[in-house]
């Protein structure tokens, strides 16, 4: 899997930002032919950082939509972010000071599992066919390496901020890992890691 940094534009743009969202590795998948399956997605660090586009212009996303989408992320983060035994195991996919106890994160569970901070999120939106409404939204995360993958890892992001068209399956409602066991150092590596490039998933990415 290679790696696509995004590029950051001077300044945003009205309904277009110089920011492009692109693909890694060989899953990426070609819009031509695929165009029932794209969508028009964004990437923020935060939810004040797509307001200030969206509130000047930049964004294809209003504001509100910001807020929707944020809202979205934080319920999938709850229910469905990777979940470790230790902070130590979490750290070492995330990166240190990356993580923080389910009961931090949640306000419910135990001091003994942690997950990963949220690092930003995606939103999008469905193109093709004369549709067009609002895809369901996916936090993000940092890995280990310093780059940014979602819920399910089975995405790599070289940035948390950017624009462009990627697989409608990566808005995909990953399983809920909430009241599941975590994972352990062991069940971490034989999976390859949680976002790495060692994960034998499909992964593209912006």
């Amino acid at each position: 899997m290679t790696d696509t940094p995004l590029t950051t534009p001077a300044r945003p743009r009205k309904r277009s930002r110089a920011v492009a969202l692109t693909i890694l590795g060989a899953a990426a998948f070609a819009l031509a032919g695929c165009r029932e399956e794209a969508v028009e997605a964004e990437a923020f660090p935060d939810l004040g950082a797509c307001k200030a586009v969206a509130e000047q212009g930049g964004s294809t996303f209003s504001s509100l939509d910001c807020d929707i989408a944020f809202q979205e992320a934080q319920t999938l983060h709850a229910e469905a972010a990777p979940r470790y035994e230790s902070q130590e195991v979490c750290e070492e996919l995330h990166g240190v000071g990356n993580c923080g106890s389910e009961q931090q994160a949640t306000g419910t569970g135990g001091g003994s599992i942690f997950m990963p901070l949220i690092a930003g999120y995606l939103i999008g939106s469905m193109l093709g066919g004369g549709r067009q409404g609002m895809a369901a939204s996916q936090p993000l995360y940092r890995t280990q390496d310093g780059r940014f993958t979602n819920a399910a890892g089975t995405a790599a992001y070289s940035s948390n901020t950017g624009r462009g068209n990627i697989a409608a399956n990566q808005f995909t409602r990953p399983a809920a890992t909430a009241g599941q066991p975590p994972m352990t150092r062991a069940t971490a590596a034989a999976r390859g890691g949680f976002g790495s490039s060692g994960s034998t998933r499909p992964a593209v990415g912006t």
